[in-house]
This record gives structure tokens, sequence and C-alpha cells, in this order.
């Protein structure tokens, strides 16, 4: 039986958190830092984790963090995930790029995304239903049920998204990237317990969510 395809994830951690009012990612989440939180839940999965943090934070991560590798991010998201991108092996197969800022996603959320890549999909996001009410700008209500929100981590066959971070391109989102480059990307369920850490009362409510 041919061993399973290696996987190696990205949690991009180099945020300043300018409209949290701190760097969110070295905030304590019943006890645990947000950073180490994902970290520990990309470890669970993969054969090696990079985690890229603001450049004057590599050292003292290195020591402190459990990540297989520490490096400095970029002056962007994409260009910080291109620098965790270059500190992963060239054998890996499958990539998973995961926000720091989503310190709850369980191993549940990564074996799905990462049994589609392996199962043969160029990349996988987890979505979950648009619930809110959506309105333009220029007045009109969206149709919601046309809409999903996507949730990190997301897999990615670790060739093509190499390539597809390869021209220096701006995206928020690298599956983004991929269907650009006419990758199509499918999506799997994530799970509304899955926030992003963005406001202090993201805080609160994800401690809810672990004391439930």
């Amino acid at each position: 039986m041919a061993a399973p395809l290696s996987v190696w994830t990205v949690v991009v951690a180099a945020g300043s958190g300018t409209r949290f009012g701190a760097a969110k990612q070295y905030v304590e989440l019943a006890g645990v830092r947000v950073v180490d939180r994902s970290v520990a839940h990309a470890a669970a999965v993969s054969d090696g984790v990079v985690v890229v943090v603001p450049p004057g934070d590599v050292e003292a991560e290195t020591l402190r963090s459990r990540a297989t590798a520490v490096v400095a991010g970029g002056s962007s998201r994409a260009a910080s995930v291109r620098r965790g991108l270059a500190a992963v092996p060239d054998d890996a197969a499958v990539v998973c790029v995961h926000d720091a800022a989503r310190p709850l996603a369980d191993r549940h959320v990564y074996e799905r995304v990462i049994g589609e890549v392996r199962a043969g999909a160029a990349g996988a996001v987890p979505v979950v239903p648009v619930t809110d009410t959506i309105r333009r700008v220029d007045g009109g209500v969206v149709d919601r049920s046309t809409l999903q929100a996507v949730q990190t981590p997301q897999a990615f066959r670790a060739e093509l998204l190499r390539a597809a971070h390869a021209d220096a391109a701006e995206a928020t989102d690298d599956a983004g990237l991929l269907e650009a480059a006419g990758h199509p990307v499918v999506t799997v369920a994530g799970h509304p317990r899955n926030i992003k850490i963005t406001h202090p009362d993201d805080v609160a409510a994800a401690e809810a969510w672990l004391r439930s």
C-alpha cells in the first residue's frame, strides 16, 4: 500500500492586529495563546507546521513555538504565505494554509479539506452558510442562498499552490489564486465555531465555544 501523501501546514500569524488593537495572535484564549492553539491543531494532522510571524518576533517565537519552523512574514497576507511556502519541503504533496486567528479549527475540518485533495482535487476550502441579511452598498438585498462564508484551513496540491503564488499576486484568499489560474476548488462543510478573532468581543465568543 502506498504511503499517504505528506501534508504540511502554513499557519499565518504575521498581522499587526490593527482592528483588534493588539497582536491578536498572542492573546490568550482560556489560558492558551491564539497562535499556539492554531499550531497545535495543525500539528495534529500535519507532517510539519510552518508558522509565519511578524519579523521582529521570529527569535522569540522560535524559542516558544511548537511549530517545525518559524519564519518572518511579508508586507501582505499573500507575501506571508509565500514566505511560509518557501520553508515547506519540496517533497510535500499537500499544503494547508490556515489563519492563526481561527484558533478553533479542529482536526475534523482539516481532515475534510485534506481528504478532498488526496482524492484528486486541486484545492478544498471549508464554507458555512451566510445567515445574515446582506445589503449592497448601493442598495438592494443580496440573495444569501447564493452566498457562502469561506473559512480556513484550506488545502491544496502543493505544486499548484506554489505555481499560483509564483507571480507574487496579491490575494486575501489562496483558493482565489488557484481559481484564477484555472484550477477548480471544491468546498467542504466548515463549522460555525470556527470563528475568526477580529475584535476583542470575539475572544469571549471563542471562549464560550470552548466551554460548550
